[in-house]
């Protein structure tokens, strides 16, 4: 569920940076308002208003982070209170990631809990990879 939600909030917020946002938003709305869109596509509004006034004073990433974890909370506040949802938005999100085609989309990640002795990849849809490694290197002192 982790992967669904977090996945669904950062398709929505690419969306809202985009072009395509007029078309799907009413869509986005009906999945968060479960029947009360007009509070759903207000909130939603909100949140490209604050993406756009952010990408035009030059702190999108922050701010777009920002923006990500709270709908993924407000997604994961939907799939507690029906599960059934769950396939509702896999649905919605193949019918929205086609919209996204041509966007980059950025996503900031880190890594953390100390030395990384190896390689550390972050990315989308990795095929045939192969990592080898001989273990720690030497500390050349």
């Amino acid at each position: 569920m982790a992967a669904l939600v977090s996945s669904g909030a950062t398709t929505v917020v690419a969306l809202m940076a985009s072009d395509a946002w007029t078309q799907v938003r009413d869509r986005v709305a009906a999945f968060f308002g479960r029947g009360e869109t007009a509070a759903a596509t207000a909130e939603l509004q909100r949140s490209q208003d604050d993406l756009l006034a952010a990408r035009a004073e030059g702190d999108e990433p922050a701010v777009s982070g920002d923006i990500e974890a709270a709908w993924r909370s407000r997604l994961r506040s939907v799939l507690r209170a029906d599960p059934a949802a769950a396939d509702e938005l896999r649905r919605l999100l193949d019918e929205l990631t086609p919209a996204l085609d041509g966007r980059t989309v950025v996503v900031h990640n880190s890594v953390s809990g100390g030395v990384q002795h190896g390689p550390v990849v972050q990315g989308q849809n990795f095929s045939d990879l192969t990592i080898s490694s001989t273990g720690p290197a030497e500390d050349p002192a």
